[in-house]
């Protein structure tokens, strides 16, 4: 009786196919692995073809363990096979990746996948701390560092963007290359605002520190700057925004939008 190794994965390099020959051990009483490309078990012995010599030759069946050489080579053949299936998946993402990239409109911004449909987010205004300024956050003005405290907020307390699945999956176009997430966003005490983001000064110091209740988030890169983004677990019903900033350089950019999932619209 003949048992042939199993020729195994298939890597994919650049475009070339590389098969990678999965090498069959035999393991002796004391210890020795043997590797060979097949082998044959007959009348009391086991002839094999040496992977390192190339060459046939034989050895007594008794001299063999098998038991550790089977459950050696199953283990083998078992991580062969889970490589294989992970390189398929890479091969299956990185195609899809390319797909969904196709899909992201060229102009820069955030847009949310609605029913197979991007549709894109509208930055928002904000106010600095209690001061009337305001500014549009297309255009990145740092604004001066004073020791304390600082809040970024937005006006009104509900978005007109509104999300109804429940792990919404944005696209992003970004024109640098900086911080980003989810975040959520809460009612401004006292006040019809939504608070995005606060900066806390170090006194005596130019250091600041950047604080928002950030969402555990999957990222990923579909090109230079162009990334997916979506929530690990499911978002909770509320208020949230895309918020896009350099730590310590107060450029922050947000994108809000109202998460209401379908289950929980659907309740009386």
């Amino acid at each position: 009786m003949r048992i042939r190794a199993i020729a195994a994965a298939v890597t994919v390099i650049g475009g070339a196919v590389l098969l990678q020959a999965q090498r069959v051990v035999l393991i002796l009483t004391d210890g020795t692995p043997i590797a060979v490309s097949e082998y044959e078990r007959a009348e009391g012995r086991v002839r094999y073809f040496s992977s390192d010599r190339g060459q046939w030759e034989q050895v007594p069946e008794e001299i063999v363990d098998w038991e550790r050489t089977e459950a050696r080579n199953a283990r083998e053949e078992a991580a062969a096979e889970a490589r294989a299936a992970e390189e398929r998946r890479e091969r299956i993402a990185e195609r899809r990746a390319r797909t969904e990239l196709h899909g992201v409109p060229l102009d820069d911004g955030i847009y949310y996948l609605r029913d197979k449909e991007l549709v894109p987010l509208e930055q928002v205004f904000f106010d600095v701390g209690r001061s009337k300024k305001r500014v549009f956050l297309n255009v990145i003005a740092p604004v001066p560092v004073t020791p304390g405290k600082r809040t970024y907020s937005i006006k009104g307390l509900a978005s007109k963007t509104v999300t109804t699945d429940f792990k919404p999956a944005f696209y992003m176009r970004l024109d640098r290359f900086s911080r980003f997430g989810i975040s959520r966003i809460k009612p401004e005490e006292g006040r019809e605002r939504r608070i995005v983001q606060q900066i806390y000064v170090v006194p005596n110091s130019e250091e600041q520190f950047e604080a928002q209740d950030e969402v555990e988030v999957f990222r990923q890169q579909l090109a230079p700057l162009v990334y997916k983004v979506w929530p690990v677990d499911p978002l909770e019903p509320g208020e949230y925004a895309i918020v896009e900033f350099t730590p310590g350089e107060s450029n922050l950019r947000a994108w809000d939008f109202s998460h209401r999932p379908t289950a929980a619209m659907d309740k009386p």
